[in-house]
């Protein structure tokens, strides 16, 4: 039977689906639940992530079809990464939906709305070594393993982590680096993060993956 999800962006009401994500059975790779008053910070970054340009990035709930439920969050955002622009993917599935393809589904509407709207041409994901299912989410979704990197989270804290890339590449009006031509317009992990980014959604690991269980 084939898993269907659907994308719905970040919104005030779903806090609740936050606080979920926040508990210790999600946050096992992440150091353990925010205090409430760095909850309600992340909260206003989703919801100001999403209510900025498509390219800019995303914060979604994720929702059940046809039941739809909401069971877990996904979203993508702006970073450097050695030296080109490219965009990182995080998502954490709640753990009573683990272990149903949910990720991978989830992760396919995400890529399909880069496609569509991004101007990076390529998604990163930083799946810690010692996190398996996340590994599997990467590999299923379709991305590229470019070998181990260590990666940092919190910052100043270096984990091993695998490199994931997947190449939407470049779309009409871009340039292969991931602005716009001159014709086109402008051109465009942590638990902090600059304005123009936002940061992993509370349950996953730095970029990527559903808890070990999933």
């Amino acid at each position: 039977m084939e898993t269907r999800v659907r994308l719905e962006p970040w919104g005030e009401g779903d806090f609740r689906l936050l606080q979920r994500a926040n508990e210790p059975a999600m946050t096992g790779h992440l150091g353990g639940p925010e205090t409430p008053e760095k909850l309600a910070g992340r909260q206003r970054r989703y919801e100001a992530l999403s209510a900025r340009e498509p390219a800019a990035g995303r914060m979604f709930r994720v929702v059940l079809e046809p039941s739809g439920e909401s069971v877990g969050s996904i979203g993508f955002w702006e970073r450097e990464w050695r030296g080109e622009p490219v965009y990182e993917a995080g998502w954490g599935v709640l753990p009573e939906f683990q272990g149903r393809g949910l990720a991978v589904a989830a992760l396919a509407e995400l890529l399909a709305h880069v496609r569509a709207h991004g101007t990076r041409d390529s998604v990163h994901a930083f799946p810690g070594t010692d996190h398996p299912a996340s590994n599997a989410v990467c590999r299923r979704a379709g991305f590229e393993c470019l070998g181990e990197v260590d990666f940092e989270y919190p910052p100043g804290v270096p984990r091993p982590s695998r490199d994931w890339r997947y190449r939407v590449g470049p779309r009409p009006g871009t340039t292969p680096s991931g602005g716009t031509t001159p014709s086109g317009g402008t051109a465009s992990s942590a638990r902090t993060a600059p304005s123009a980014e936002v940061t992993p959604p509370a349950g996953t690991t730095p970029s990527a993956g559903i808890t070990p269980s999933g």
